[in-house]
Order: C-alpha cells, then structure tokens, then sequence
C-alpha cells in the first residue's frame, strides 16, 4: 500500500466520524506525541539486555503504538499539505551532507561534533 492510500484511508476513517473538527494542527502534533511518548513506556526503566525480550512479550503493543503514531504523522502531512515522502527523502539527503559516511560511520557523535 503506498503512503497516498494509506493517506486516503486515514481520511475515509476520520471523515466517516466527522472528526476533522477536532484534527486541528495543534492537537495533531500533541497526539503525535503522546503516541510517541505510550511507546517509549513501553520501554521505560528496561536494562539493555532487557530489550529484546520486551520487544517479543510486548511486539503487539509496540506494533500499535507505531501504528497510531504513523497514523497521526501521515493525517497531519496530509493536512498540512505536506508530501511525507518527499519530506522523508529530502531529509535524508540533508543528513547525508551532515552525517557523512567517513566521520560519523560507527559514531553516536552529533554533526556538530565531528
């Protein structure tokens, strides 16, 4: 499925509820992160070697929580006019000049710091 269709579904399930009177900008990006932030819970206070246990018990959960996050994040680009896509891909290219391979491969360091 590609992201305009995905878009479009979105869209249909929110229409069909007349909920785009409540999908304002601002309350977009606020659910945005609360989504982001119920993922990150799952997670919380887990030691390292922790992980990928809680990443197999819990995978449902966090498949979920990503969805409602891809969700809200592709209905808010749709608001907002805004090719996601390209977006994405114009992002990459911009952290490509940022984080090049030969300084930041293996590094953890921010652009600034290379």
């Amino acid at each position: 499925m590609t992201i305009d269709q995905l878009q479009q579904k979105i869209r249909l399930f929110r229409d069909e509820r007349n909920w785009m009177q409540f999908h304002n900008h601002k309350d977009m990006a606020i659910a945005l992160a609360i989504e982001a932030a119920e993922l990150q819970e799952l997670f919380l206070w887990k030691q390292n070697d922790e992980i990928e246990e809680v990443a197999k018990v819990k995978r449902e959960r966090i498949t979920e929580e990503m969805a409602d996050i891809a969700v809200y994040l592709l209905e808010l680009a749709d608001n907002l006019g805004i090719d996601i896509a390209a977006a994405v891909d114009s992002k990459l290219k911009k952290n490509a000049l940022k984080y090049p391979v030969e300084k930041a491969r293996g590094s953890s360091k921010k652009y600034t710091e290379l």
